[in-house]
């Protein structure tokens, strides 16, 4: 293997630590509606800023052991894995995709993906300014770069998102308003058949989960668990593994 083939997905990979050190960004201050741009970065303990040297993603934090340097207050262990996690994410989109526009944009659901995931998991709350302008960025995609065409997008945003209106109503609240946003978002990137994908292996994911939490006595059968990060995690199996998925199916269906 040449060295082109070694250092360019390493350099694959830096990039997705970076941008998932923004990500931190994001999950850290969308909750509270503080701007993403400035000021620049600071510890979340004594809000003194971080120095550049102090701000390498993953390394800082292994040189610093962890540690704010001012405050020496515990940096929570989710700042790295999120680091860490979108980085290998982007990089195996990279060695599905390569370095293509479907590369970007599903490199750009995936982030939102994962910054859903972790405000989902800390507040039980789905921002709308993820969803609503990736409903409205996929549909664009599905012009100019996406491998869906523009209506297929579009079914996918009414079948997801319809659907989840759906449920809502009928449980009367079941359902909240971000996941049917956050469905809708996916099924613009995804179409309507990886949005069924999602949902089906979202609920499959979900069911099991939450179940096993409830054998375990980890939540009452009434506590609420969120349903964003079992939707991320289809998303992220329909990407990958959309197709092959579907083709079992239908064979296994033709089979029967």
């Amino acid at each position: 293997m040449d060295e082109t083939n070694l250092f360019l997905p390493f350099f694959v990979f830096l990039f997705g630590v970076i941008i998932g050190s923004f990500c931190n960004v994001c999950i850290y201050r969308l909750p509270k509606k503080r701007s993403i741009i400035l000021p620049g970065s600071f510890c979340p303990h004594c809000e003194t800023p971080i120095r550049p040297l102090d701000n390498i993603p993953l390394i800082s934090f292994i040189l610093l052991r962890g540690r704010c340097r001012s405050c020496r207050e515990r940096i929570p262990y989710k700042y790295p894995l999120v680091e860490l996690f979108t980085g290998i994410s982007i990089l195996s989109l990279y060695l599905t995709f390569g370095l293509s526009f479907i590369f970007a944009a599903y490199a750009l659901l995936l982030s939102s993906l994962i910054i859903v995931t972790v405000i989902d998991l800390e507040y039980k709350i789905i921002p709308d300014v993820i969803t609503l302008p990736g409903i409205i960025i996929g549909l664009i995609f599905s012009l100019l770069i996406l491998p869906i065409h523009f209506i297929n997008s579009l079914i996918g945003i009414l079948i997801g998102g319809g659907f989840f209106y759906l449920i809502a109503v009928i449980s009367r609240g079941g359902m909240g308003g971000g996941d049917i946003k956050l469905i809708a978002m996916i099924g613009a990137f995804l179409g309507w058949e990886g949005a069924l994908v999602t949902i089906l292996m979202g609920s499959l994911i979900g069911s099991i989960i939450g179940i096993s939490l409830i054998i375990l006595r980890k939540k009452g059968r009434k506590d609420p668990i969120p349903f964003g990060p079992f939707l991320a995690l289809g998303a992220v199996i329909s990407i990958f593994w959309g197709k092959d998925l579907l083709y079992w199916y239908m064979m296994f269906g033709h089979a029967r």
